[in-house]
């Protein structure tokens, strides 16, 4: 239900917002645009590196879901992940999902766009949306910051949408050629952050990972990132 009247609110509101900036174009647009682009690389970026190393709540037995053996297809598997999901609330059942993303990447791929995108549509994107809606079409900013709203807006809401097409060989051809153009990350940078977990956790164009880099080891050299968080306490 909710996706079926949430995301075509969502995106009936971001074309009015297209809208808006178009009415009002300036010079001032372009730079706004790939601000925001960068802005919505940065706060993947930022969420990710927090996900992956905030630790899970202890006793709730994620860690026997994590580590499972047989086949994650099973109805006993079925079952024990919606029996630990029902004892954790929803930020948490998230930050699961990034650390077992680590050790199966693929999955992040099969999943379908509204698993993707719904939540942040639900929490930030459609609200902000609407917000800027009212003071696109008010007057009370003018259309470059529409532009650069945009912009942030489409790369939050769709940052795990990217996340995942990294992870899928098969994609729609806007993201091959976003990819093309420089304005999405390509599999084999992506790769990067597997490789260490400790690097390039941005994950739409990446433009922002040098910055984040740098945060992250700021905040190690504080013990902030304890690897112990990276996979489900017992």
């Amino acid at each position: 239900m909710a996706r079926r009247i949430l995301m075509p609110l969502f995106l009936l509101s971001l074309a009015g917002n297209v809208l808006a900036a178009l009415l009002d174009l300036s010079w001032w647009s372009l730079p706004a645009l790939l601000a925001g682009w960068y802005a919505a690389d940065l706060a993947s970026g930022l969420v990710h590196m927090y996900m992956d190393y905030r630790p899970t709540p202890a006793g709730k037995g994620l860690d026997q879901l994590y580590f499972y053996a047989g086949s994650r297809e099973s109805d006993h598997y079925k079952a024990l992940w919606r029996e630990r999901m029902a004892k954790v609330g929803p930020l948490d059942r998230l930050v699961y999902d990034f650390k077992n993303h680590h050790p199966r990447p693929d999955a992040l791929g099969r999943r379908d766009l509204w698993r993707l995108i719904g939540s942040t549509v639900i929490l930030a994107a459609l609200p902000i949306s609407v917000l800027l809606n009212v003071l696109a079409f008010t007057g009370l900013v003018p259309g470059w910051v529409a532009a650069g709203g945009i912009a942030l807006i489409v790369g939050g809401a769709f940052a795990q949408y990217f996340h995942g097409s990294l992870h899928r060989a098969h994609n729609p051809w806007i993201v091959r050629a976003m990819r093309r153009c420089g304005l999405l990350m390509t599999p084999a940078a992506h790769q990067l952050h597997h490789d260490t977990l400790q690097r390039d956790f941005s994950t739409n164009c990446g433009w922002s990972n040098p910055l984040v880099n740098r945060l992250f080891v700021a905040g190690r050299r504080r013990g902030w990132f304890d690897d112990a968080g990276l996979e489900p306490a017992a």
